[in-house]
């Protein structure tokens, strides 16, 4: 080969990494890949775990898809991969172009940092930006198809101009619905888990997905699309003096106000970029909450408050519908683990949902689905869902391999999935659970279920931590360290652990109990046993389901 020819080839060479936290960023990698193949390029995809930092120096085009998890960072499992290139060894780059595509969620004061640390990274070590960054928030699709056709463009526009059209593969089978075409299914059951007495609410909703061609497997999580409460619509239509049959943008189409407040649009959470959009439309009624003399900043005063609030504070009676509305945040949909297999019950899926009711800024609020699943949802009803894939939460593919689950309230659910998915195929590994809520009687969410599974030997064991039925408060790591002997004895045999739950208090501590729990048993040092956990999640033996 010619070294023009060799130039040619090298210029096809493309390499897409992800670093993915729920599956977003890899689903939009392969989508990314598949259409740079149909052009003719030469695709590498990878995963930024998988991927040596160092390789990067030999590489010409870089087209990163990077998700921020929890207080800024990327997802653990590549945070090797950015510690290496932000390090002081990270190699010069300076032959490399690269386009970076940021995932994050506007509502999170480091909205994606990782995606922004990644693309100011890449250009301090000389490479070239062959595209500008693009910052995308939960509802993604558009500004990713953005970012996707851009570097397209910019791709084709650089290879050899005679073969810049490349070769058209056929398009790749996709699945008829998804998060921008969602199924329509029917609710077959919505019943309250909690016993009498109890201080809490949880439903668990099975919906009929027959003739839908949507698949799962345990570990997914199911999305739906909520309405907002009607009551909160009808009195921001109030305060506004907004028509509510006056018609307003929704997507390519028009609605009646009314039902894209309902429907379409966000209105129960805030956050700065929201109200630095809307304020030109607000003609300056909102430019007081960006004065510097302000007792609350700006994030101060949005936390917890919606836009009902936003209207009464700033007295926006009377701004335009026509031109406020559109500017809102779509409304995104809610993620739910799925609470079954699907080997037990192919035509339905199962999703546990706490209901979420409190007061705060002097007026009672309430979870957005969870409250409607409890409240306006009943058999019959449909509800607009898809099927959210989470590889990085899956069983191992050995069914003799232990599973160590541990999960406190809803976050219990996919575990449900994994033991049905072990009775049904008649795996021989032994499993854990280790499971908290309030009280015993009232809130030990699919009891009879777990005691069945106990009996017949598919459930080992079952630790339990029921916080409110003793004087001094038990949480499931408190239980984890009292077995510290056993559970790290179920690890050195191979054990894969699991954690689902609140990322902000109870995974920290359940972190914190496993490192304990390996230093106690272990025998090893606070640092050591941190070793130990970083191998487990290298291995994969260490996954999470957080939120």
């Amino acid at each position: 080969m010619s070294p023009e020819a060799n130039d040619r080839a090298f210029d096809r060479e493309v390499t897409v990494l992800f670093a993915s936290q729920t599956g977003n960023g890899r689903v939009l990698a392969a989508e990314l890949s598949r259409r740079l193949e149909e052009r003719g390029f030469r695709v590498t995809l990878a995963s930024m775990n998988d991927y040596p930092p160092d390789r990067l120096a030999r590489t010409r085009h870089l087209l990163a898809i990077a998700s921020t998890y929890g207080e800024g960072g990327p997802p653990a499992k590549a945070t090797p991969f950015f510690d290496a290139l932000l390090g002081q060894r990270a190699p010069r780059l300076e032959g490399l172009r690269f386009s970076v595509l940021a995932l994050g969620d506007v509502t999170y004061d480091t909205f994606c940092q990782a995606g922004q640390d990644l693309d100011r990274r890449l250009e301090e070590l000389g490479a070239e930006r062959l595209y500008p960054r693009t910052d995308c928030d939960v509802e993604y699709h558009e500004p990713a198809e953005a970012w996707i056709e851009g570097v397209l463009a910019a791709l084709s526009q650089e290879a050899a101009s005679g073969e810049a059209g490349g070769t058209a593969a056929s398009a790749a089978a996709r699945p008829q619905y998804s998060r921008h075409r969602p199924f329509s299914a029917e609710v077959l059951e919505n019943v309250n888990l909690n016993g009498p007495g109890s201080e809490k609410e949880t439903r668990h909703l099975a919906l009929s997905i027959v003739g839908s061609g949507l698949q799962y497997e345990p570990g997914d999580s199911l999305g739906i699309f909520p309405e907002n409460p009607p009551a909160l619509v009808d009195a921001l239509l109030g305060e506004m003096g907004w028509d509510p049959e006056e018609p307003v943008p929704v997507g390519d189409e028009d609605a009646p106000l009314r039902e894209a407040l309902l429907r379409h649009y966000e209105i129960t959470a805030l956050s700065e970029p929201l109200v630095e959009r809307l304020a030109p439309a607000a003609a300056g009624r909102l430019d007081e909450l960006f004065d510097p003399g302000r007792a609350d900043g700006p994030q101060e005063y949005l936390a917890g408050r919606d836009l009902l609030d936003l209207a009464r504070d700033f007295s926006l009676a009377g701004v335009a519908a026509g031109e406020f509305v559109p500017l809102l945040r779509p409304m995104p949909p809610r993620l739910y683990s799925i609470a079954g297999s699907p080997r037990v019950n192919p035509d339905e899926v199962h999703v546990t949902v706490a209901v979420l009711r409190y007061r705060a800024h002097g007026r009672d609020r309430e979870g957005v689905f969870s409250v409607q699943c409890a409240e306006r949802v009943r058999p019959g009803d449909k509800l607009p869902v898809y099927v959210h894939a989470n590889p990085d939460f899956r069983m191992p593919v050995d069914p003799d391999v232990p599973l160590v689950m541990i999960g406190a309230g809803t976050g219990v659910a996919p575990f449900r999935a994994f033991l049905q998915d072990r009775e049904r195929t008649g795996a021989a590994g032994r499993t854990w659970l280790f499971f908290g809520e309030r009280h015993s009687t009232t809130d030990f969410l699919y009891r009879a279920e777990w005691e069945r599974w106990l009996r017949r030997g598919v459930l080992a064991r079952l630790d339990t931590a029921f916080s409110r039925d003793a004087d001094r408060k038990q949480y499931v790591q408190h239980r984890m360290i009292e077995n510290a002997r056993e559970l790290f004895a179920w690890l050195e045999a191979g054990a894969h652990l699991y954690v689902c739950g609140d990322y902000r208090r109870m995974f920290p501590n359940v972190h914190a109990a496993l490192q304990s729990v390996v230093a106690r048993a272990g025998a090893r040092t606070p640092a050591e046993a941190g070793q130990y956990v970083a191998g487990l999640i290298e291995q994969n033996r260490y996954q999470r389901d957080v939120y």
